[in-house]
């Protein structure tokens, strides 16, 4: 017990300082790195709260840093301006800046997955036992006898879409669930869905061509906004499974923790994309729209989703580090 206070008083005792500088105008009141100073302050005294509660159980120690932690949050959520406010900060900040704090996952994720696919494209298009392998023999039949089974969707727009939202976000929920065993089970996710996206193309493509491009192009208007969501989640589910294996300077829980509310905060904004692309695949998909302007849908959304992940929230100094790197 005197280990654990002795090592984070001071940390404790800088929190309350900077509580003691706020006055009516919040943490306008602060610096710039003020402020960035008592938000780190304010996760580690709450995770430090955390570890009094399960490990040292000292009704003193608990109720110190139970009130501590009470009043930052307050000030912080104070100064976002109720739901609103929260609201708006998630969109303007916290969202963005989860992404790009899993981006190296991600893109790890967007690779593998490529990888897998070329593979399985290749693979299938040139050998019809790799069809049968991966259990495709039905989609062999259709293509052979020209049954655009996606078309169907204009029949039943919105029950076809609410059954393809469900799926998708069922797929990103287990990339990133997945990610808590190590990360291989977030891998598994990608190899298999890697793996049966490109053996159904590929065998489309072999079987008939049009009908290879045909799926194609029903596939790109919603595709690439799918796609990125399920790298996405993927990524935040392998952060999560690095965060055991390599905690850093952090305890393994404490890493757990960091990396779980980061990817909690994707993983909200992932369901939200998925129910745009899910929207577009139910209505513009199948639609007669013509070839080009599917194209664009596919390029514009994954465009505007990078776009609004990777530059929205970052402050001038930042962008100025970046370039400047």
């Amino acid at each position: 017990m005197n280990r654990f206070i002795d090592e984070n008083k001071d940390n404790w005792r800088r929190l309350e300082d900077l509580l003691g500088m706020l006055s009516g105008s919040g943490l306008r009141g602060l610096s710039k790195m003020e402020v960035r100073e008592f938000g780190e302050l304010y996760r580690r005294a709450a995770a430090d709260l955390a570890i009094a509660r399960a490990e040292t159980r000292d009704p003193k120690v608990i109720n110190y840093l139970n009130s501590l932690v009470v009043r930052a949050h307050g000030r912080i959520y104070r100064a976002e301006g109720g739901a609103v406010g929260i609201f708006k900060t998630y969109f303007r900040r916290d969202l963005p800046a989860a992404f790009r704090s899993i981006l190296p996952f991600s893109a790890f994720a967007f690779f593998l997955f490529m990888f897998f696919v070329v593979a399985a494209f290749v693979l299938a298009f040139r050998d019809p036992e790799f069809t049968n392998l991966l259990g495709l023999a039905d989609v062999e039949t259709m293509a052979a006898s020209n049954n655009r089974w996606w078309l169907s969707l204009n029949e039943a727009n919105q029950v076809g879409s609410s059954a393809i939202l469900t799926n998708n976000i069922r797929v990103a929920f287990f990339a990133f669930g997945l990610g808590a065993f190590f990360g291989i089970g977030t891998i598994y996710v990608l190899v298999y869905n890697a793996l049966l996206i490109g053996g159904v193309l590929g065998t489309c493509y072999r079987v008939d061509p049009n009908f290879g491009a045909g799926l194609a192009n029903f596939m790109v208007a919603h595709g690439v906004a799918e796609l990125l969501c399920i790298f996405i989640a993927a990524g935040a589910g392998m952060s999560i499974g690095y965060a055991i294996l390599v905690p850093s300077d952090l305890t393994r829980a404490e890493a757990l923790k960091k990396r779980g509310v980061e990817a909690a905060r994707i993983v909200i904004g992932i369901a939200l994309f998925l129910f745009a692309a899910g929207v577009i695949e139910g209505f513009i998909s199948p639609s007669d729209l013509p070839v080009p302007a599917k194209i664009a849908t596919g390029v514009l959304t994954g465009t505007l989703m990078l776009l609004y992940l990777g530059f929205v929230g970052i402050k001038p100094d930042a962008r100025a580090e970046a370039v400047e790197k």
